[in-house]
């Protein structure tokens, strides 16, 4: 088995309220930052896992996600490369 450090953003799903993320934009407005169409705001979460190898590693991570990490039906979920860590 061999560490992997894997990275994975969670963020509402488009179309849903994201008071977090209006807010933001809003101040960003306040501040002259105009050219700000849309902030969503979300998780960044860096997990260190043991796997097989790079695909194992996602593929756990994956369920992970699905089974506690992001809501279904609210957020949306990117997982990015896995690396040894």
């Amino acid at each position: 088995m061999t560490r992997f450090r894997v990275a994975v953003e969670i963020v509402p799903r488009r179309g849903l309220l994201d008071p977090q993320g209006k807010a933001v934009s809003d101040a960003l407005h306040t501040l002259g930052f105009s050219t700000v169409s849309d902030v969503r705001v979300g998780r960044h979460l860096v997990l260190d896992t043991d796997a097989a190898d790079a695909d194992a590693a996602r593929a756990e991570v994956q369920r992970m996600c699905e089974q506690l990490l992001a809501n279904p039906v609210t957020e949306d979920f990117h997982i990015g490369s896995a690396e040894r860590a």
